[in-house]
């Protein structure tokens, strides 16, 4: 679909031109588009940027599984072997700390879990007893309200890193990322930080080794206390609640310091047992603190850690410290882009979901409708009725198409259908109307206007043709012989107020006109079987159309509210109860865009028009009769597959990618392919009906790779623009008049 601007005209000597209106308007679209290809490209930026966040906060971005055992202790001290499981770097000096006999420690690892911390939190309430909690930085993002909860209950925290990976291998880049990180989480979610940590997948400090060992080195010389367990309870492995508190309970009275999970898998047997432990700890005597408590009481009165517990207003809690500055809007924008990603993501997936039932939905109809009106049409005893002989209008309109004028006009002289063949001459600047008038043929006539658009250029058309039945085509289409002869066999239903042509790619040689050729063939002509079956066709063609001259007026002409004109007079026609039909032997060839550009600006006026004309038309979906019919059927249909489904089908290939390069290479790459097989099915038996060649289908996998990604950006920019109420103008394509006699099929 392509509507002219006014070209500038030489100035005169001397002078400069000032711009026409027209030229002015187009100047304030063209200088509007460039914020909204901006803003379409940041929505696509932000959606990548969401994804990887979230695939990072749920270790599949940057995930490294391995554990590392088995490995040697020649380059640790003994006394930290040895030693509590309390470790710190005074002074640069390794020391550890012990916790005290009757005492307890209770540490909670791999929290926070909106299912099982909660109950963790409740019965240590009830029992008015402290835990020390060390919490996965994305678990923490994700849920802050429940870390807020943990620390005004007068729990202590620690990190346990962003990610959940064994630090031991991964460089010092990656460990004070994870470190970093965590604590912009904690201050978002609660405010603060801490100085204490734990290692995933640590245990005894006999247990650190020669990979291990430098980890806690670098973190202890930036002030951090690395804390391990005397007693394990080993709830992880669900051996029975009565397992549990017996494995947890440290022998001859000693203090300890005593692991469980409140998140990682199944807990409610921790749940379970943990009143159970409680009740039979403080039964044997012991008393319950957290690391700093330990810490406190090992320490002269008046030293370091008082002094911080004090200023802390809570012993128990002296490892954390007030988030202030950059670090506490870090991490509330951390907090906050992970909810936004939390939000997107389950929406994303069930759009996924739908968007995928729908596209396996239109291709069952399409297939199933479209063969059904083949063998209808295509039965020997099939007819519209009475032959349709009678002359016919053809209205060419045409602005500065002198490369494609001459080979449309003889095409449309070597018809076998009787025709009056009308060029409007939309104010060309090249010649055209004077190559038209200069070829002689029989039966043409050139009517001038002053540069008004390819609406006004149709309607002076509509006005200026002497019989009931006009044709309109481009003036860059080529016609076949019987072109005409098949199109208006049709009108023989009195019903029947316009017929959808066959519109082929012309321009096929290049990989850009072999796309648009593979587009052409399975989603137009295709869809147009179905739709014509449902009686909802949404458009015919403006490179091949033929009307009631009686209903183009009733409906008002080729209106210029929106850019699709051929759209919006359809809809309008099947308003007012004409039968809108798809004749698929009626065939046309034309000039498809050459350029990525070109073809960009083409499709941004197509699918921006598209919507403006289902906006003009809304009040059909509220309507009785044939307009209440269309908005009620062909309305929805129209939206989800041509607006909704094409914005989110590309959904299908980002998370493919994500997963591919993410999760799971094989399962993603064969899903992909599964989906790819279906569109490649349905590719072919479009082909099949068409009678066109296979050897295009082999283009097709690319196309799904690079030209759906351009048209997905193309309908994101066409929505920016209906959002944000940008009005655009038709733009001239630049024409090569490639296309001259019909190519045929090959």
């Amino acid at each position: 679909m392509t509507t002219p601007t006014t070209p500038p005209a030489p100035p005169a000597r001397g002078r400069r031109r000032a711009p026409s209106r027209i030229e002015r308007a187009a100047g304030r679209a063209a200088a509007l588009q460039r914020p909204r290809v901006l803003l379409a490209l940041l929505l696509l930026l932000a959606l990548t940027c969401v994804m990887l966040l979230d695939g990072y906060l749920r270790a599949e971005v940057g995930d490294d599984q391995r554990v590392r055992t088995g490995a040697s202790a020649s380059d640790v001290p003994d006394d930290v072997l040895d030693g509590g499981p309390i470790l710190s770097f005074p002074g640069g000096q390794a020391t550890t700390v012990s916790v005290p006999d009757k005492t307890i420690v209770l540490t909670f690892d791999d929290g926070p879990d909106p299912t099982w911390t909660p109950q963790v939190l409740e019965i240590l309430e009830k029992y008015d007893v402290p835990g020390t909690f060390f919490l996965v930085g994305s678990m923490i993002s994700r849920y802050p309200g429940i870390v807020e909860d943990l620390v005004e209950q007068g729990n202590e925290v620690g990190v346990h890193t962003f990610t959940h990976i064994d630090l031991s291998y991964q460089s010092e880049a990656r460990v004070t990322r994870e470190i970093e990180q965590t604590q912009l989480a904690l201050a978002g979610a609660a405010g603060i930080t801490t100085t204490l940590f734990r290692a995933p997948y640590s245990s005894e400090t006999n247990a650190i080794d020669n990979y291990s060992w430098p980890v806690y080195q670098n973190l202890g010389e930036d002030g951090y206390t690395s804390v391990f367990i005397d007693t394990d309870s080993d709830d992880w492995k669900r051996p029975g609640v009565a397992k549990i508190v017996e494995w947890a309970t440290p022998e001859d009275d000693e203090g300890a310091s005593v692991l469980f999970h409140d998140s990682g898998g199944e807990r409610s047997q921790t749940i379970e047992a943990l009143p159970k432990y409680i009740e039979k700890m403080k039964a044997k005597g012991y008393t319950f603190t957290t690391v700093s408590g330990v810490m406190a009481d090992q320490q002269p009165a008046g030293g370091a850690s008082a002094a911080a517990g004090a200023a802390s207003g809570n012993g128990l809690q002296a490892a954390h410290h007030k988030a202030t500055g950059t670090t506490l809007y870090e991490g509330k924008a951390l907090v906050a882009a992970v909810a936004v990603a939390e939000w997107t993501m389950p929406a994303l997936s069930v759009g996924l979901m739908v968007v995928g039932v729908a596209v396996m939905g239109r291709f069952g109809m399409m297939l199933i409708l479209a063969r059904r009106h083949h063998r209808q049409r295509n039965r020997r005893r099939f007819s519209w009725g009475p032959p349709v002989t009678g002359p016919v209008s053809v209205i060419v309109p045409a602005y500065n198409e002198k490369e494609c004028i001459t080979a449309t006009l003889r095409s449309l002289a070597r018809s076998t259908h009787p025709i009056e063949i009308v060029v409007v001459d939309d104010g060309s600047t090249d010649g055209t109307a004077e190559i038209a008038e200069s070829l002689g043929l029989p039966n043409v006539r050139v009517v001038r206007q002053a540069n008004a658009g390819k609406p006004a250029a149709l309607n002076n058309g509509v006005r200026h043709a002497r019989y009931d039945i006009v044709v309109m085509m481009d003036g860059d289409t080529v016609f076949e012989p019987d072109t005409v002869r098949h199109l208006v066999q049709p009108f023989a239903d009195p019903g029947v107020g316009a017929v959808a042509g066959n519109a082929k790619v012309g321009n096929r040689r290049t990989l850009i006109g072999a796309w648009q050729h593979i587009e052409y063939v399975m989603g137009f002509n295709l869809d147009r079987r179905m739709y014509d079956l449902l009686r909802c066709m949404p458009t015919i063609p403006g490179a091949i159309g033929a009307f009631r001259r009686e209903a183009v007026l009733e409906a008002g002409g080729m209106s210029d509210d929106t850019l699709a004109e051929d759209t919006d007079i359809t809809i309008a026609l099947h308003r007012a109860g004409w039968r809108v039909v798809y004749e698929e032997h009626a065939r046309a060839w034309t000039e498809a865009p050459g350029s990525l550009g070109q073809l960009w600006s083409q499709r941004y006026r197509w699918s921006y028009g598209t919507m403006q004309a289902l906006w003009k038309h809304r009040r059909s979906l509220t309507d009785k009769g044939p307009s209440g019919r269309f908005g009620r059927v062909g309305m929805p249909l129209v939206v989800l597959f041509q607006v909704v489904t094409p914005v989110f089908a590309p959904l299908i290939d980002v998370f493919t990618v994500y997963s591919m390069v993410f999760v799971d290479f094989r399962s993603a790459l064969l899903a992909w392919l599964a989906v790819l097989g279906v569109q490649l099915g349905c590719a072919a038996y479009a082909f099949r009906l068409d009678r066109e060649k296979y050897r295009y289908l082999l283009m097709m996998p690319l196309q799904q790779l690079a030209y759906r990604q351009m048209m997905y950006l193309v309908l994101i920019h066409s929505c920016v623009t209906a959002l944000t109420g940008g009005r655009l103008r038709w733009q001239k394509l630049k024409r090569t008049g490639e296309v001259g006699t019909p190519a045929g099929t090959g």
